[in-house]
């Protein structure tokens, strides 16, 4: 009798513990840069290799306590997202994943940092 109560305490804590990790946060925008992210070989005229360098968006998001530098997972995703959006966010690992004008998006996290004492709060 004991075993099913154990059991379902053990998977209802645990379920909490996920469900906790996956809190939205509030952001906002601040910087965007593009930053080369690979390199690919096209064939031009009269068989010459041209090599063309793909850049991607990388975005300061700032939390109120840390900036995440976040990048475009596929070159191939052309969206700009205006600076200064408020978004708010969940992490997963190192993605993080957000809404901003109506449309959903998923990063990778890059880096992180502290935010320094004398930047703008949210």
């Amino acid at each position: 009798m004991k075993k099913p109560f154990m059991l379902a305490a053990v998977l209802l804590f645990g379920a909490a513990l996920v469900q906790a990790d996956n809190k939205h946060q509030a952001g906002m925008i601040i910087a965007e840069n593009s930053v080369a992210c690979g390199s690919t070989v096209e064939k031009g005229k009269k068989n010459k290799q041209m090599t063309v360098e793909l850049l991607c968006q990388e975005y300061v998001v700032r939390t109120a306590g840390t900036d995440y530098h976040i990048r475009q997972m596929k070159p191939s995703e052309k969206a700009l997202i205006p600076v200064n959006t408020p978004i708010e966010f969940t992490l997963d690992k190192d993605k993080m994943k957000f809404r901003a004008n109506g449309k959903s998006y998923e990063y990778l996290i890059v880096s992180e940092a502290a935010v320094a004492a004398d930047a703008t709060k949210l």
